[in-house]
């Protein structure tokens, strides 16, 4: 990572894919990356996602299981300087950098990971992957998921990545406009 003064910790970024609404799941097309959203949901060090039983995913992830999943938590963009605050910094050449680093910014924090996709065909494995899946997209309906996983199974794959590595960043500033950088939380 090339900005390490951002750099979060591992619980950080697993905190992130756990609030994201989705992942971007990365692979190899040939000489071509292919990347598609996914609902995505993490028990442990394990990323379970469902998927159709045919198509340009199942027929890649069987040729080539190394993948890189994007999360993304918190986006805003700061309003750190009133607008007489503004007035007067672009009076003095030395603080027009501010105008970059503080102004024309985004806050954000993310989740990158790396790892190996594996077909779950272990039954209760599917079952409990689908059970997480659903109680984090649909935690109101859970009293038919008993009845909606046996027809939902017989069509569908579930898959599972095992984290490799998971690195995050996140770009905040605290309530005096300054960067919260080194992972300052406060």
């Amino acid at each position: 990572m090339r900005r390490k003064d951002r750099e979060m910790s591992r619980e950080f970024g697993l905190g992130i894919i756990d609030k994201s609404r989705y992942g971007l799941l990365s692979m190899v097309d040939g000489d071509m990356p292919y990347g598609l959203p996914l609902s995505i949901v993490r028990d442990g060090d394990n990323l379970y996602f469902h998927s159709a039983m045919e198509g340009r995913k199942v027929e890649l992830l069987a040729q080539y299981p190394n993948v890189s999943l994007a999360f993304v938590g918190e986006v805003r963009v700061p309003d750190n300087y009133t607008r007489d605050e503004l007035d007067e910094i672009i009076k003095d050449q030395a603080r027009i950098p501010l105008l970059t680093s503080s102004v024309f910014t985004t806050e954000f924090e993310s989740a990158i990971v790396r790892g190996r996709v594996h077909l779950v065909e272990d039954r209760e494995e599917e079952i409990k992957a689908m059970m997480l899946i659903c109680q984090k997209y649909t935690p109101s309906k859970m009293e038919y998921f008993d009845l909606a996983v046996e027809s939902g199974l017989k069509r569908a794959y579930v898959y599972r990545i095992e984290i490799d590595e998971i690195t995050a960043k996140r770009k905040k500033y605290d309530g005096q406009g300054k960067e919260m950088k080194w992972a300052r939380m406060e």
